[in-house]
């Protein structure tokens, strides 16, 4: 255990332990394997410092070593994985002096960034071309994800009972673990279950694909079958060049989504919601730039009501 760590243990030995008794069954899969991440470059890049050998030049070393390989924000989030294990061997005396203090966080320039999303005319292009038969398809998957703004996981989820048409809502209670196994589990987080409104075309055209369908079996995914995102991507992909608009992701959809909403005037609040984020501060910080351009045309209503006064 923990409190039976020496100081001159190694400290890939004590990070892991840390995970495992800190991290394990207090986070999502998908975040311990992150940590996990972390653990397979301590082993590659510091296999054999020792705890008490972790000082402020080691330690910055080892962000440096790191950073020749990830960009910028990849190593902030590489030093954040390991602060926590590095102030807890601190605070048991394994380490004389935080090494995690006054960092320098560097790192690759960042690639060139890709289209996140698209505005209305782009979309309302894509959606067109799209192929919606009388069967369940990838198609109606991407218009879904469109209309709605879920997560991926999210859609993979959803079953026919999810629908409620009478009330034109959408029930996001669920996700889909296709990263795993397969099988339901919880959603990201509590503000992440939701009921969604969808609009009367939706509800007509879905009410109709989804009839003959088992209530409670998933509507996207066969059974004893792995989805994989990249392969909706690709399908996704081929649409958007088809029509000769820019390339975005099925994560492209939801930012799609929640900008056009933005720009139609909906309410940060509403968006958030709408979105499932745990709180507004994520929707603000996701979708800052649509609200700096937002607050830009404000101002210039503000000075024409203004002016209009004298």
């Amino acid at each position: 255990m923990l409190n039976q760590t020496k100081s001159t243990d190694l400290f890939c030995d004590y990070y892991k332990q840390w995970v495992q008794v800190y991290k394990e069954g207090a986070i999502r899969k998908v975040t311990l394997d992150k940590y996990a991440m972390t653990q397979s470059w301590l082993e590659k890049l510091i296999p054999e410092i020792k705890i008490c050998e972790l000082t402020r030049i080691t330690y910055q070393q080892l962000l440096n070593d790191y950073a020749l390989t990830h960009e910028r924000q990849t190593t902030m989030d590489f030093h954040h994985q390991l602060k926590g294990s590095i102030l807890d061997a601190v605070d048991e005396g394994l380490i004389e002096n935080d090494p995690t203090r006054k960092v320098i966080i560097k790192g690759k320039p960042p690639a060139e960034k890709k289209t996140k999303y698209l505005n209305q005319f782009e979309l309302h292009t894509l959606l067109v071309g799209l192929l919606l038969g009388r069967e369940v398809s990838w198609d109606w998957f991407i218009l879904l994800v469109a209309k709605t703004g879920m997560r991926f996981s999210e859609a993979l989820a959803l079953t026919p009972k999810d629908f409620d048409f009478s009330h034109q809502t959408l029930s996001i209670s669920k996700t889909w673990d296709y990263k795993g196994e397969g099988g339901f589990l919880p959603t990201k987080n509590k503000s992440s279950v939701r009921k969604i409104q969808i609009d009367w075309q939706t509800v007509v055209q879905f009410s109709e694909l989804l009839k003959e369908l088992p209530e409670e079996e998933p509507i996207f995914v066969k059974p004893g079958k792995k989805v994989y995102n990249s392969t909706v991507n690709d399908i996704l992909a081929r649409h958007c060049n088809e029509v000769n608009i820019p390339i975005i992701s099925v994560h492209g959809l939801r930012h799609t989504h929640a900008s056009l909403l933005l720009f139609a005037g909906v309410s940060i609040a509403s968006v958030a919601r709408r979105l499932g984020h745990a709180s507004m501060t994520t929707t603000q910080k996701t979708y800052l730039h649509i609200i700096h351009e937002l607050e830009n045309q404000d101002v210039d209503i503000v000075m024409r009501a203004l002016s209009s006064l004298s």
